[in-house]
């Protein structure tokens, strides 16, 4: 009988990157908290007959850099990494943090300039993507950082995670190739139209959509997984949005969002908690203002906000909207160091139209 972490590795390997002989498989973990996981990927990627290298961070680095790097090595991209991105044919990412909150106190100035200097390797793994080039998948190990955050024991967050990942049942790959079915044929549907039109609370919002591609995540490049998404036009974004979820990236939060937007461009931006953070954020660079991608949660095993952007924006009965880099694959040409989903839930009476036909309503598609 497989191992749990066994039966992961072989969704991750078989289903999620598809792996081929002599494929240069470049493995990275966060912690050695993900070892058993690792072990497994390294194991499949072997049996594939492909070649795996192993990355794994060490504690307290990120911060360490954050807080002692000068403005040059904030912009320095060492040439490993350079060749990672360049020559890898798979990226496997295992999240496994040991404290989420490590760069809360990081200077959020200095960590914008590190995520504009590292944009060009994000676009560049983007557009191998598109080209079909490069296969990637991020996932998460279960620990006790994630499991805190979550407001949930390690055990509770482990069985959360397995079930989210649909890792209880005998044939995972076959459930999340049922999932890819359903949810190409939502795609195909919104890929007939080009004007969708968002409305809830304190929301009332519309993106033009012509020439641009909704794309079907079912497990392929994230793990658990579970949405459909496209990039609007850059100068399409409309109107209002709240967003009332806790909004988290890179271990800081912005709680109850509020945007307001103009040809596609946030004009008016406030948060009632993190605000001074949210907006060094979308300041970053010149496209960080604008939408670089809208997104629908189909995953009903997830339900509620986990301090976690892998699991969150996946919620059924939830939308994102992104802050900055758009996908080359969906046609989306903007371009910034930031990407940051934000999360609302769409159970409380909101409605999606997709050229002006109800679509979406209560959390739920009605086509």
């Amino acid at each position: 009988m497989n191992t749990l972490w066994e039966k992961y590795a072989k969704v991750l390997v078989d289903y999620s990157t598809k792996v081929k002989k002599d494929d240069l498989v470049v493995i990275r973990a966060t912690s050695c908290e993900a070892q058993p996981l690792v072990k497994e990927i390294y194991k499949q990627v072997l049996l594939k007959g492909a070649n795996p290298v192993v990355k794994t961070m060490m504690d307290g680095l990120s911060e360490t850099f954050i807080k002692y790097a000068n403005d040059e090595q904030l912009s320095y991209i060492d040439p490993m990494t350079e060749v990672e991105y360049d020559k890898a044919d798979v990226l496997i990412s295992v999240g496994a943090p040991t404290n989420t909150k490590s760069m809360a106190k990081a200077d959020s100035k200095k960590m914008a300039k590190r995520s504009a200097a590292t944009r060009e390797l994000s676009n560049k793994m983007l557009k191998r993507s598109a080209e079909g080039s490069l296969k990637w998948v991020i996932a998460d190990f279960p620990t006790n950082a994630l499991a805190q955050e979550a407001k949930m024991s390690l055990e509770d967050y482990t069985e959360f995670l397995i079930k989210a990942c649909y890792l209880h049942l005998d044939n995972p790959i076959e459930k999340w190739e049922q999932i890819d079915k359903e949810q190409q044929r939502l795609a195909d549907y919104l890929n007939k139209t080009t004007k969708l039109h968002i409305i809830g609370e304190e929301t009332d919002i519309t993106f033009d959509t012509t020439g641009r591609k909704w794309l079907n995540c079912s497990g392929q490049c994230n793990f658990p997984d579970g949405e459909i998404y496209t990039s609007p036009v850059e100068n399409s974004a409309n109107g209002t949005i709240y967003f009332d979820f806790p909004q988290i990236y890179r271990g800081n939060e912005s709680h109850k969002v509020r945007l307001k937007l103009e040809n596609g461009k946030v004009v008016e931006a406030s948060a009632e908690k993190g605000e001074e953070y949210f907006l060094n954020m979308i300041n970053m660079d010149e496209g960080a203002r604008f939408v670089g991608e809208i997104a629908i949660g189909t995953n009903s095993m997830i339900q509620e906000i986990t301090g976690n952007i892998l699991f969150d924006e996946k919620i059924g009965g939830a939308i994102h909207m992104a802050l900055g880099a758009s996908y080359p694959e969906a046609g989306g040409k903007n371009i910034s160091g930031l990407h940051w989903d934000l999360i609302k839930n769409m159970k409380n009476g909101s409605e999606i139209y997709a050229d002006d036909v109800l679509i979406y309503k209560d959390g739920k598609f009605v086509i």
